[in-house]
């Protein structure tokens, strides 16, 4: 069956029943593929970021636009996949999705400088996008009762896996082959995910006709709306917010873009994205929830490498590995959280992995300039365990308990939601860093006197050491003493900056843990009937 023939409906497609359970796991299997690579990607970057400006010769603040633009195309694209998927069909739209998302990594490995690597960066997140939601759709489409479990379990577990292993995968790239096969590496999973889709993947039929009478100007709004938003949270912190005159342009753009979209979508008849879904209370307590483990998952991925980097001088492979320990307790949580959500209520069992997340961050607090994977071994462990227990069973919640004909339009939103929650919660970090550091350094210089005989004989020790090295000149041993102290103090102010970082994620696991109970308890998801889609 070729391409056009199938979204045209010359032939029929089949639907979720007519696959067997084989075929069906098999077809969520390879589209899990697709959906941790897609997701892989927006991380896999961010320990080599230093790599790839130096060989495509950019400066520090156009190098952190490889992921800006990746996370904006990426964050418009997934609202819009629930209606894309609807027009296409689900395997149209994820082929198309992986293969575009391949050909770009192509292009990215073969950037000339930095312009041409941030377009296609952008065109990757952008035609990449879709991968996302659609495999959280396909999870109710395929299974049901308790099958279902396992699903969602799979689907939490590779949303909160793929963004953890970036930063080690990508360190461990670097380091043995070059930046180019951080892109290159997609190229055989993003091939093979092209072409079995097509092959494998029954759930729904194109329906052109949606073309007519589409919200396009929703459309418009939504990508201005959500493209300024993401470009002021992330350049916010580096350029002072508001003190700078085009971050206070996108951030008025994207103030008035987000309440004109939103009165779009409550008052058009078919709007792009559904809000009127967060009517039902699990739905929208389960955005919020999404939102937090956004904050969570994102913002420690941020602040973690950033530590081990700026604190502590590690490599982009020696912050992979400190950082790799979150990822195998995830994995070794993943067979005890499904047999658990089989035999207890998911909303104790999400309450359980907000509360353990909550630990977490509140292991992270007492964190010292020497800090290295052993003391973040227990931190990063509770995490990955959190992980898979706070994930999994908002997804069960969230969207199990909706109608079919919704559960495509609304499972956009719901991931639009962590990523959301990731943007602002790397925006709120990167603002504490800025302006947290400059206040424990003043603090910590006010002690640093006369009257402080650590100061004292560290100074006296390093001018001596200087001094000597310098053949006896005591001016440059003083001023080397001077600049030693001076490092030191800014490092532990840093130090102490990091750890309120955390501490104010805590705060808002301690605010999500605490509304759980109000969360509704559901009956187990369906499938989707036939004539859902």
């Amino acid at each position: 069956m070729t391409a056009a023939a199938a979204v045209g409906g010359a032939l029929p497609a089949a639907e979720p029943g007519e696959l067997s359970p084989t075929k069906k796991i098999f077809a969520f299997a390879v589209m899990c593929v697709g959906f941790f690579i897609a997701l892989l990607d927006i991380q896999i970057v961010s320990a080599s970021l230093r790599d790839i400006g130096g060989g495509l010769s950019a400066g520090t603040d156009e190098t952190s636009w490889v992921q800006t633009s990746y996370l904006i195309a990426e964050i418009i694209v997934i609202p819009l996949s629930g209606w894309l998927s609807r027009v296409m069909s689900t395997r149209w739209l994820f082929c198309v999705s992986a293969a575009g998302f391949t050909a770009t990594s192509l292009m990215c490995g073969w950037a000339w400088d930095i312009q041409s690597m941030i377009v296609f960066r952008a065109l990757q997140g952008f035609l990449g996008g879709s991968m996302i939601p659609t495999v959280f759709t396909a999870a109710f489409a395929f299974f049901k009762g308790p099958k279902i479990v396992v699903a969602a379990a799979t689907v939490g577990a590779l949303s909160s896996l793929a963004p953890t292993l970036g930063p080690t995968v990508g360190g461990w790239i670097t380091d043995n082959y070059s930046w180019h096969w951080l892109f290159f590496v997609n190229l055989v999973p993003g091939i093979f995910v092209a072409v079995a889709v097509p092959l494998l993947v029954r759930i729904d039929k194109p329906d052109l006709s949606l073309l007519r009478g589409a919200d396009y100007p929703g459309m418009v709004l939504m990508a201005i709306f959500l493209g300024c938003l993401e470009y002021t949270l992330e350049e916010g912190p580096r350029w002072g917010w508001f003190g700078d005159h085009t971050i206070r342009t996108t951030a008025w753009i994207a103030g008035v873009g987000g309440i004109a979209f939103i009165w779009r979508s409550l008052t058009f008849a078919r709007p792009i994205v559904d809000l009127r879904a967060l009517k039902a209370r699990n739905f929208a307590l389960g955005c919020f929830f999404s939102f937090v483990t956004g904050v969570g998952i994102f913002a420690t991925i941020y602040l973690t490498p950033l530590f081990l980097g700026r604190v502590r001088g590690f490599s982009a492979l020696e912050i992979g590995i400190a950082v790799f320990s979150t990822g195998v307790f995830q994995v070794l949580s993943i067979p005890i959280y499904t047999f658990l959500a089989r035999r207890v209520d998911l909303r104790w069992l999400m309450m359980f992995g907000l509360a353990c997340f909550t630990l977490s961050m509140w292991n992270f607090t007492p964190i010292t300039h020497d800090w290295g994977w052993r003391e973040l071994l227990l931190p990063q462990a509770l995490r990955g365990f959190a992980q898979q227990f706070a994930v999994a069973p908002t997804v069960t919640l969230t969207l199990g308990g909706l109608a079919p004909e919704r559960l495509k339009l609304a499972s956009g939103l719901f991931n639009l939601m962590r990523n959301l929650g990731g943007a602002i919660g790397i925006a709120a970090c990167g603002t504490i860093l800025n302006d947290r550091t400059n206040l424990h350094f003043l603090r910590l210089a006010e002690h640093l006197n006369t009257a402080n005989a650590a100061a004292v004989d560290l100074l006296r020790r390093v001018t001596v050491a200087d001094t000597a090295a310098w053949g006896g000149d005591a001016l440059h041993g003083h001023a080397a003493a001077l600049s030693t102290l001076w490092s030191v103090t800014m490092r532990e102010a840093l130090t102490q900056t990091f750890a309120d970082a955390f501490l104010v994620i805590m705060l808002c696991f301690v605010v999500a843990t605490a509304t759980v109970p109000l969360m509704q308890k559901i009956a187990a998801p369906r499938a989707p009937s036939s004539d859902a889609h």
